[in-house]
């Protein structure tokens, strides 16, 4: 058994910046089921949203967060984590994180703010198109060489230990965690006093995400398993432009493409946007994805087409590098030609229920970042506000949890995880039936526009699919694989569970049987198998 003074669950932004503060205070693992820079921050085009130009305020990036969340986010944790912000984006600069800058009268520089939609100003850091990359790696650079930090790269979480599942009477708290290492099979038993679950969002429950494969869900569906409170699990955005072609299916077009005065338009090249929002382009996501869902809907085209063209070719170039290389390698030149695009599945507003100390409802239990729901977001969250809530509530969770010094002194005998009668699994085929039975139908089923009958359909066929993948847990070794095909059947039922219960359209949950927003649904929705 191995044991450390703090365990976390994930090798994202949230992780990390965690990880790197607690090493100063005790021994810290980082459980990542690929390797290091394999999450969804690596991803990330757009940048980080924080107010730091005198022509911003907290107020007003409090305000529009409020109002892309559509009556349901929390304005005590906005207006905290918006103020803690520029404290966070001052320590990756110091990391050497190279947020982009423009050249201002006299050779002096400042930085160079984008804009994205549901924004009032201009206040989103951005490293090119590759903000993301560039905070990862610094991250990754900052940990690799801590001495009190031992990264466990493919290694994947199984199961949180709990008191309650060992059977003790006392108060229910984390004891721990199974993990499988996935080069010898086994599963280690790993001790840990506190937990921090940084293991992302659940993109790959759709057929079609921007997501990296690694995102199932696995930080939400073992909060669930283990007794934890879960939240608003109906409101998954999908963002609006990813790029339309056969062999790129998760290639995201970042908003700030919209940002800086990109149009859309019908496969006849004429804008449609004045038709749903006076914001235009720069509509809250949730708008624009519905969006482009009806166009495609009414003409019958395959996608619609954003067109950047009418900017310089070298501003394009030098300003998305990444995009711009990408597309040229599916014979798209974006300086000349429009980008097919479609709306695809994207972040997870909801997650595991904490507090602004990031704590669950399960003593011990700590979640920051995609995987949890701090009221942030509400029903919609407002763009590149997820890598701001990703490093404030990473500091809080530290700033809370260090005062309370190690909780190592509980010596619970934790008993080492049994396999059983079972075997190799021989039929893979079934497996991967189930993992695409489940995202197609999820796509089909619950997506942009939802319906009472829809949802209804998706749960009957979840109950089977739950049951048959149990049986594979119970029957065979455990393997990645049907670790997350079994976390990626809890999370879509927790989604469409979330979803039948709001008889209302509201933010990203929009349904054909309830188009009203009503008073009495503005308040999260709460899970919980306890």
């Amino acid at each position: 058994m191995k044991e450390y003074d703090f365990v976390v669950l994930g090798s994202g932004v949230a992780g990390l910046t965690f990880a790197r503060k607690a090493a100063a205070h005790g021994s810290v693992a980082i459980i990542t089921k690929r390797n290091g820079a394999d999450a969804n921050t690596f991803y990330a085009q757009g940048g980080v949203a924080c107010v730091t130009s005198v022509e911003d305020s907290f107020d007003l990036h409090v305000q529009d967060t409020l109002t892309a969340g559509d009556g349901l986010c929390d304005p005590a944790v906005v207006r905290a984590i918006v103020t803690d912000g520029p404290a966070r984006i001052r320590e990756l600069v110091e990391l050497g994180v190279p947020f982009d800058e423009r050249e201002i009268e006299h050779g002096m520089k400042e930085l160079d703010l984008g804009r994205e939609g549901g924004h009032s100003k201009r206040r989103v850091l951005h490293s090119r198109d590759t903000t993301g990359r560039e905070i990862e790696e610094s991250l990754l650079r900052a940990v690799r060489t801590h001495p009190n930090i031992e990264m466990l790269e493919n290694h994947m979480a199984v199961d949180i230990i709990t008191a309650g599942k060992l059977g003790y009477v006392t108060e229910d708290r984390c004891l721990g965690v199974y993990v499988l290492d996935e080069a010898s099979g086994a599963v280690l038993t790993i001790r840990a006093g506190r937990l921090i679950l940084a293991t992302g969002g659940c993109g790959k429950v759709y057929l079609y995400s921007t997501n990296p494969a690694i995102a199932t869900g696995d930080g939400v569906a073992m909060a669930w398993r283990a007794g934890a409170r879960i939240a608003n699990m109906e409101f998954i955005q999908f963002h609006p432009t990813c790029l339309y072609h056969p062999d790129a299916r998760s290639f995201l077009i970042s908003e700030a493409v919209r940002g800086e005065g990109a149009l859309l338009m019908d496969a006849r090249g004429r804008r449609f946007m004045q038709k749903y929002h006076p914001l235009l382009e720069l509509a809250p996501r949730d708008v624009v994805a519905r969006a482009i869902d009806a166009e495609i809907k009414r003409t019958g085209e395959k996608c619609v087409f954003l067109d950047i063209t009418a900017k310089p070719a070298g501003f394009v170039r030098e300003r998305f590098p990444n995009i711009y290389e990408t597309c040229l390698r599916y014979g798209i030149d974006i300086t000349k030609q429009p980008i097919p695009v479609v709306p695809a599945a994207h972040y997870q507003c909801g997650g595991v229920l904490t507090d602004l100390s990031a704590a669950s409802s399960l003593r011990g239990l700590y979640a920051i970042g995609e995987v949890a729901c701090t009221g942030l977001h509400g029903a919609n969250r407002l763009a590149s506000n997820s890598l701001l809530e990703a490093m404030v509530m990473a500091h809080r969770a530290y700033e809370a949890i260090i005062p309370k010094g190690p909780a190592r002194g509980e010596k619970v005998e934790l008993p080492e995880w049994k396999s059983g009668d079972v075997q190799d699994v021989d039929e893979l085929v079934v497996v991967y039936h189930n993992w695409d039975e489940i995202r197609r139908l999820m796509w089909d089923y619950v997506g942009i526009v939802r319906t009472d009958k829809r949802l209804q359909r998706a749960s009957a066929r979840l109950r089977n699919l739950r049951a048959e993948v149990q049986e594979f847990y119970w029957n065979f070794k455990v393997t990645t694989d049907l670790l997350e095909l079994r976390n990626l059947v809890t999370v879509a039922a927790l989604i469409v569970d979330s979803a039948l219960s709001r008889k209302e359209s509201r933010g990203l949950h929009y349904t054909l049987d309830h188009l009203a927003k009503e008073d009495k649904y503005a308040r999260d929705t709460v899970l919980s198998a306890g």
